[in-house]
């Protein structure tokens, strides 16, 4: 058996890859999982999968917008998939969010 320090950096970028498309598909295929829902439990979303998509790209000298990075994890426009897909937030989650967000000083 392998073990994971035994890999390859190429192999190791390569299961990285895998991991993330198959990320990307199991949030596609759970559409009715909502970001806030992600943020309380998780502390991502999909708008934090694609930002750092796009960081990881800048990283390398690669140009993406905003928008575009985050169409990679959404499959569409994020304002599509919100369109189409994001339901209403409670009350009691928004404030969820925002007590989560003032524990960690980003309020």
């Amino acid at each position: 058996m392998t073990h994971p320090g035994d890999l390859t950096d190429a192999q190791r970028t390569e299961l990285d890859a895998a991991a993330f498309r198959r990320l990307v598909a199991h949030l596609d295929a759970h559409k009715e999982v909502q970001n806030i829902d992600l943020m309380l439990l998780a502390d991502f979303c999909r708008n934090c999968l694609g930002d750092w998509w796009r960081e990881a790209a800048m990283e390398r000298g690669v140009e993406i917008s905003r928008d575009d990075a985050r169409a990679r994890v959404y499959g569409m426009s994020p304002a599509e998939w919100k369109a189409k897909y994001q339901a209403g937030t409670s009350p009691e989650k928004l404030a969820a969010f925002k007590a989560k967000q003032a524990a960690k000083g980003k309020a």
